[in-house]
């Protein structure tokens, strides 16, 4: 049981992580740090739907198999942070066009 737990809550941070990787090189750049190195983030923006599918796809399914075994009380906070990092990194994913933008005329 935990280890579904444990999957989903290890999925989130991928997911955030994901979403974060086009976000973070830019903020890395107001920061004054080169930008030589942003292609390598290239491969890993062109997967980050399906990261962020699979994690929300095990994120149900750990919810699912929790309800079944009636440890959902005592699961419910690591399956609440699960959904919150989850639905952290879809807001960032959806909205990356306008965070590099307001980025970008901080530059």
């Amino acid at each position: 049981m935990s280890k579904f737990v444990g999957a989903s809550f290890l999925g989130s941070f991928t997911a955030f992580g994901v979403a974060t990787c086009c976000i973070l090189p830019m903020a890395l750049i107001l920061l004054g740090l080169g930008g030589g190195w942003l292609a390598v983030f290239g491969k890993i923006a062109a997967a980050s739907y399906y990261v962020l599918g699979g994690s929300t796809a095990l994120l149900f399914l750990s919810g699912i198999v929790a309800y079944r075994h009636g440890s959902l009380d005592r699961l419910k906070w690591w399956l609440t942070g699960s959904f919150a990092l989850t639905t952290i990194a879809w807001v960032i994913v959806l909205n990356e066009i306008r965070i590099n933008d307001f980025l970008i005329t901080l530059m």
